[in-house]
């Protein structure tokens, strides 16, 4: 007779806190990879922008140690530590080893903060091999040490100080994270974001494993952020539009400037949290935009009675724009908090931007014309580009007939098993289809360069045979109308020629893919494939070298024999036959693809716009920079 498992009230545990976080990590940080790492930088240090929002902190310095270990000190009023009334331990001890416990809950110690759920820096320690604190406050220094979230001494007082503020070393656990190395571009993009958006606040960063430090500091707040954010464009006018408000407890600040692309980027942030996936704060900043904009152009007569009002879209091209909203209770979807859901900031926001932005086209005509022109000449690109659009749409994703007749599909259905290869070139792309698996691999050959669509609209960018073809084989459609569950292949692999020419293919099919297809970046569904660079013949048997240093050490392996060996340098994918392109570049067994990854936002924008725009002196400065790093030059 079969054994059943017994179910009854043995079975039932009971975790402690911290124990539940080691066990659920991603329920608390999110992930337990990259992302995650840095997310305990962020619960720290979101601790010391906290006291910084109370007016009690002024200076922060993060440091990443030789070790990997995070060093974070601020000049706060640092964290108590006399005995908790209730639990009898040190209220510094109970910060860091009890989950949701902290001074945010009530609103006496902090008005606004970022931290509402007491659980981050006691989080951080349960998930850290160890983690040191030394607070500064009563007169004296005190500390304690904890071993993956415990207490390992008593809080101890080891000396006097006339100052305040707080210490915490952490080393992030090797057994709870894939990798514990910490990226300094990461983080150097999350603490310039916080002094943004504090204004006056000094944050330092310190990487002690290269001796480099940067130091951000900017007393104009989230219009300096704007700035920052259109410093490579090409501006409409030279101040950022800025409008601020309160009511309630609640804070509303929004900076904007419009450029001559046709972008749209708007960050939003309650209490300096990032809220990638927006809210009612954003909601009520484009509804008023959108509005406001209507109401001018219909006052001006600048459109006809009969033409139909502006849509979103049209008013947000161009547009660079910050929303910083402060509030005594937010309510974020989820612990690592990307959206906000307070339905009373849609309102307020809604009310500020709509009152501020009416005066400022009131008080400012010519950049107020100048910026609905600019959004009219935009509504009737969309007209066309709605017209283009319907080219690229399917009927049914298994009506093979409006797939793109050069697109070589593959026989499986399910799209997490298929793969989209992306064909530098009709010769490539033959050799390819030739050597493909045509079960899981899909062949679409691409002529030419495509279209730079850093410099495009909407409308000509689809009416590109090209992108056409692109958008039509994967599926999911572009910009707003993009949807992830109709995508067809799950890998999007871009394969062309390893020189300066494929290069910059790649280059243009990633600045559509940023632009206008970026969730498929962000959810790692784009790869660059690594064909060989040489091949080495000797005899019967081929060796195939990727860079410089791999040929040298198949030369040097070969000993005796190198003499007698053949080298060739591959000028193209075209040159390879269809088992050499399957065996090196096509093969998932013997490949090499490097996934695409968006780990700053900001700074990605930044170099699509300096090496794809239209201003020329931004592009020259980076060439001079980095001229010196180039490898594998053809010339």
């Amino acid at each position: 007779m079969e054994n059943k498992h017994v179910y009854d009230e043995n079975e039932i545990e009971v975790l402690e806190g911290i124990e539940h976080v080691r066990l659920r990590p991603s329920m608390y940080i999110g992930s337990t990879d990259s992302r995650g790492l840095h997310h305990l930088v962020y619960e720290v240090v979101d601790n010391s922008i906290d006291e910084a929002m109370a007016g009690y902190c002024k200076n922060i310095e993060v440091t990443i140690n030789k070790d990997n270990s995070i060093t974070v000190i601020d000049d706060g009023r640092g964290i108590p530590v006399k005995t908790h009334p209730k639990i009898g331990k040190s209220a510094l001890e109970v910060a860091l080893t009890m989950l949701h416990a902290g001074g945010k809950f009530h609103g006496g110690g902090y008005k606004v903060s970022g931290g509402l759920h007491g659980v981050g820096v006691s989080v951080v320690n349960a998930l850290s091999r160890w983690m040191e604190v030394e607070v500064k406050r009563d007169g004296g220094i005190f500390y304690q040490k904890y071993k993956r979230g415990k207490p390992v001494s008593e809080v101890k007082r080891i000396g006097d100080a006339v100052d305040t503020g707080t210490k915490i070393t952490f080393l992030p656990d090797n057994e709870v994270f894939e990798d514990i190395t910490f990226s300094s571009d990461i983080l150097t993009k999350r603490l310039r974001e916080q002094a943004f958006l504090n204004k006056g606040i000094r944050i330092k960063l310190n990487d002690e494993r290269t001796g480099e430090s940067s130091l951000f500091h900017y007393e104009g707040g989230i219009v300096s952020f704007v700035e920052y954010l259109n410093r490579n464009k090409g501006v409409l006018h030279d101040n950022p539009i800025y409008m601020s408000g309160k009511r309630d407890n609640m804070e509303v600040e929004v900076a904007l400037q419009y450029n001559d692309t046709y972008i749209e980027k708007v960050l939003s942030f309650a209490n300096n949290i990032n809220t990638e996936e927006g809210g009612t704060h954003l909601v009520g900043f484009r509804t008023a935009l959108t509005r406001t904009f209507n109401d001018y152009i219909r006052k001006m007569n600048l459109l006809k009675e009969s033409d139909p009002n502006l849509a979103g879209e049209d008013v947000r091209e161009g547009l660079t724009a910050v929303i910083s909203v402060k509030l005594e209770n937010p309510q974020f979807e989820g612990q690592t908090k990307t959206k906000l859901g307070n339905s009373e900031m849609r309102g307020l926001v809604d009310s500020i931007v709509g009152e501020g932005l009416s005066r400022f086209l009131e008080e400012n005509p010519s950049t107020a014309r100048a910026i609905a022109e600019k959004a009219i000449s935009a509504s009737r690109a969309r007209e066309a580009a709605r017209k283009a659009r319907e080219l690229t749409r399917r009927k049914n994703v298994l009506e093979r007939s409006t797939l793109p007749g050069k697109l070589a599909d593959c026989s499986e259905r399910d799209p997490r098993l298929c793969e989209l290869f992306l064909v530098e070139g009709d010769s490539a792309g033959g050799s390819a289809k030739q050597g493909r698996d045509p079960r899981i691999q899909a062949i679409l050959p691409l002529k030419g360069k495509i279209l730079n669509v850093e410099k495009a609209r909407m409308d000509k960018i689809l009416n590109s045979e090209e992108i056409r073809a692109i958008i039509t084989a994967i599926g999911t459609g572009i910009g707003e109308e993009f949807d992830m569950e109709k995508l067809r292949y799950h890998k999007i692999i871009l394969m062309a020629d390893a020189d300066v020419d494929g290069a910059h293919i790649r280059t243009l099919l990633l600045t559509f893919f940023y632009r206008y297809m970026q969730p498929l970046i962000e959810a790692g569904k784009v790869y660059i494939a690594q064909p060989p660079l040489y091949r080495v013949v000797l005899g019967k048997k081929d060796y195939y070298a990727y860079d410089d240093n791999e040929l040298t050490k198949i030369i040097n392996g070969l000993g005796d024999r190198r003499d007698k060996a053949e080298v060739k340098r591959f000028k193209g994918l075209g040159e390879m036959v269809a088992e050499q392109l399957w065996e090196t570049t096509m093969n998932p067994e013997n490949r090499t693809i490097l996934r695409v990854s968006l780990e700053d936002a900001v700074k990605a924008d930044e170099i699509f716009t300096i090496l794809m725009g239209d201003k020329v002196e931004p592009r020259r400065e980076f060439i001079f920079q980095h001229a010196a790093e180039v490898q594998n030059l053809d010339v």
